[in-house]
């Protein structure tokens, strides 16, 4: 029986795990899905690992599974506690050094989404619109249900902190990616995870919440991943 962790992105909510929390359960496995404090401007990147390392306390055999922002706080926790496996899903890569803030430019995520979008055919709105960007692929219902409890509040303070790392912890690391992602594009992330982190990226069907559109095949392959160990 593994633990797998569950790091949300930004605005930190347990409940984007909760379709995939029972598939995980189901397998026979412990789950611990966190909930990160967002919407607290005292709270940056060091408290977010801790929240994380306190979650998972005496657990053993455990599977961390970081989504898009998540990405920066999953490396700290493995360099706290003993992680078998470190799961990044649609997420980001910190470089040394870099906020969470500078990793937008410096990556240049604006222009590969709006070529994405290009491609697609779509027009980008003048305002960022979450349901097309996140939820385009997400079931009706559990749509309805995200923005019935309204934006989640997400502090700028950890977009402002460098990221303290000096290298990526030898944690055995791999990347799953949704190649629908209108947030993070497949080919984008094929070149940021290859400079920064010389690995590849594997793919599955879907977009950025893949956790809320695929919760099934998304834990299907994560036991892939957990079987190679």
């Amino acid at each position: 029986m593994a633990t797998y962790t569950l790091i949300p992105g930004a605005g930190g909510q347990a409940w984007y795990w909760h379709r995939l929390v029972p598939e995980l359960q189901a397998r026979g496995h412990e789950v611990v899905a966190v909930e990160l404090p967002a919407g607290d401007d005292s709270a940056g990147l060091r408290e977010y690992a801790d929240t994380v390392v306190d979650a998972i306390g005496g657990r053993t055999n455990v599977i961390l599974v970081a989504q898009s922002m998540g990405g920066f706080t999953a490396p700290l926790v493995c360099e706290r506690v003993p992680v078998d496996l470190l799961v990044l899903l649609n997420a980001m890569v910190p470089a040394p050094g870099e906020t969470g803030g500078a990793w937008w430019d410096n990556t240049g995520q604006s222009k590969a989404m709006a070529d994405h979008a290009a491609r697609e055919g779509r027009t980008l709105s003048a305002e960022f619109d979450a349901e097309e960007i996140f939820f385009h692929d997400v079931p009706p219902e559990v749509t309805a249900e995200a923005f019935a409890q309204g934006e989640p509040a997400q502090s700028g303070t950890p977009f402002t902190e460098p990221w303290p790392l000096q290298g990526w912890p030898s944690t055995p690391t791999v990347f799953l990616q949704g190649r629908d992602d209108r947030l993070f594009p497949l080919e984008f992330q094929r070149r940021v995870v290859g400079e920064r982190l010389g690995i590849p990226v594997d793919e599955m069907p879907g977009g950025h919440a893949l956790a809320l559109s695929r919760p099934q095949e998304l834990a299907e392959r994560l036991e892939e991943y957990r079987t190679r160990l």
